[in-house]
């Protein structure tokens, strides 16, 4: 029986009511992909697990073990912090006028594919996605809620580092013949490297940016989500483990249908679904926070309180300092390069505009978001005791917390769930096609090609049950770091000089403010 046959056999006896039958079809094909995964999973676990234990390689500190990966993100973001004196802060009415169009000539020719709100949205639904839920349920369960207070604190170092990347960004964007953008670091890195001198460097940061790039928009990017939107699924409405098929078929053509469109099409999306389903999961929140009002105070003493003694929680103060970093950094991304990708399609002339746009994201994805998530978990009340590996954890620990005010949560938290997990997979797509293309060049046939390679690895991704293969893709999207930041710290006075460029015009009236 050829693959189509096979899958329309299984659509039949669905729709014909047949599930039993449809059960042992399900079970069988799931038996056979369960063999498969367990092999390749094996050969990533063998031959490249070192790969990961290089990438998130802790030193123990005190009782804790702090991942130098995390110490690199964070003291890339305090460097920028200071050098660009406090952007974050200086600029953050500046960066929401912009994204308002308030400096936005709507008579202008600008260069780009879509407007600063789509690309922060673009960017926002890549990094606010099943880390926020999931994560900080982590976060907190080891480093209790104290970890809440050194989140928010990286999080807002971590704006500086945004704003670094995606000027540079735009400053250094390809437009195509046809009109559409391509950008990101694999171009800062290789162009604005060799303007400065030093081209060789320049050519093998961006090479390994574009391929940790591509690996992490299959894993971490795509697998992952697809798992857990299907693990929801059979979380909240008993769907079968086992129609993961099913699942992940559905996705890949919602997928499919939204990616072939490119980053147009992309923002047209995103900039529909973020502001949804931030509005639905921080009005959740809400809910949660307002029906135990009385123990706000009590929420808020305890995040305090353990930011500074960690008492009760693993490692004591440092292991609630490292798992709030921790979460923070793996959270909204800042200094991985991502967001410079879809920032770099914007319409806009001027480079700095969209570093001033970004600044917003780790505010939202962090500050915001994922301190809903801590204040949720906190006032509930379930992570009071020291974490011994056997107790709630990760999402299980976020969808308990939720539904000890309302068993309703646990449905409409699934809902959030698949909107985060499908928004994430459209922008990683396009992150790895712009990763695909600097490699192999601008085509339509190239493009084609892994779009769907894509698609299909969220059929995989959907019914398939990866760890190996996972966590070598997550060590693939922070690698990314690793290039990226080098290449920032050569290139950040460029950045400097085009936000004084920026605010001298400003400043002269040479560009305006429109009402």
């Amino acid at each position: 029986m050829n693959n189509s046959k096979f899958l329309i056999s299984i659509l039949m006896m669905v729709f014909a009511g047949n599930a039993m039958a449809a059960d042992s079809t399900m079970g069988s094909f799931a038996s056979v992909i369960g063999q498969v995964s367990a092999s390749i999973d094996g050969f990533f676990k063998e031959n490249l697990y070192g790969f990961v234990e290089i990438v998130f390689y802790s030193v123990p500190v005190g009782e804790a073990n702090f991942p130098l990966i995390v110490g690199w993100l964070l003291l890339a973001a305090i460097i920028f912090t200071l050098y660009f004196g406090f952007v974050q802060i200086r600029k953050a009415k500046l960066s929401i006028d912009i994204v308002r169009g308030k400096y936005t000539d709507p008579n202008s020719n600008d260069v780009g594919e879509v407007s600063h709100f789509q690309a922060l949205a673009t960017a926002l639904s890549g990094t606010v996605g099943l880390g926020n839920i999931a994560g900080v349920g982590v976060a907190l369960a080891i480093g209790g809620p104290g970890a809440t207070f050194w989140m928010i604190l990286c999080g807002l170092l971590g704006m500086a580092s945004k704003f670094c990347e995606c000027t540079l960004g735009v400053k250094y964007r390809t437009i195509l013949p046809s009109g559409a953008v391509s950008g990101g670091p694999m171009y800062y890195l290789r162009d604005g490297m060799a303007e400065i001198g030093f081209a060789g460097l320049g050519k093998v940061l961006a090479v390994g940016f574009a391929l940790m790039c591509i690996l992490g928009s299959f894993g971490g990017g795509n697998m992952f989500q697809a798992n857990q939107a299907h693990a929801m699924l059979t979380y909240a409405f008993d769907v079968p483990a086992e129609y993961g098929l099913l699942t992940g078929l559905v996705l890949a053509a919602l997928v499919f249908s939204v990616i072939i469109g490119g980053m147009p099409s992309i923002a047209a999306v995103t900039e529909k679904v973020v502001p949804w389903m931030a509005v639905i999961y921080v009005g959740m929140s809400l809910v949660v926070i307002i029906a135990h009002v009385d123990q706000i105070g009590a929420a808020f003493n305890a995040i305090f309180e353990g930011a500074f003694t960690g008492a009760g929680v693993v490692g004591g103060f440092i292991g609630a300092l490292i798992q709030g970093l921790k979460r923070a950094t793996f959270s909204n991304e800042a200094g991985v390069g991502s967001a410079a990708i879809a920032h770099s399609a914007a319409k806009t002339k001027e480079p700095v505009t969209e570093g001033l746009v970004s600044l917003l994201e780790p505010f939202i994805d962090t500050v915001v978001i994922c301190t809903m998530t801590a204040l949720v978990i906190t006032i509930a009340g379930l992570n009071t005791a020291p974490f011994d590996g056997a107790g709630l954890t990760g999402v299980t620990l976020t969808a308990a917390s939720f539904t000890d005010t309302s068993e309703i949560f646990k449905y409409m938290l699934a809902f959030v769930v698949i909107l985060f997990a499908f928004s994430t997979m459209i922008s990683w797509s396009y992150y790895g096609l712009k990763a695909w293309t600097f490699l192999f060049g601008e085509s339509k046939s190239v493009e084609m090609l892994f779009k769907i390679i894509f698609c299909v690895f969220v059929v995989v991704g959907a019914t398939i049950q990866f760890g190996a293969v996972i966590d070598f893709s997550d060590a693939a999207i922070f690698a990314m770091s690793i290039f990226n930041i080098i290449g920032l710290y050569f290139l950040m006075p460029i950045v400097k000089r085009e936000l004084n460029k920026f605010v001298a015009k400003i400043d002269s009236g040479e560009i305006k403010k429109f009402d």
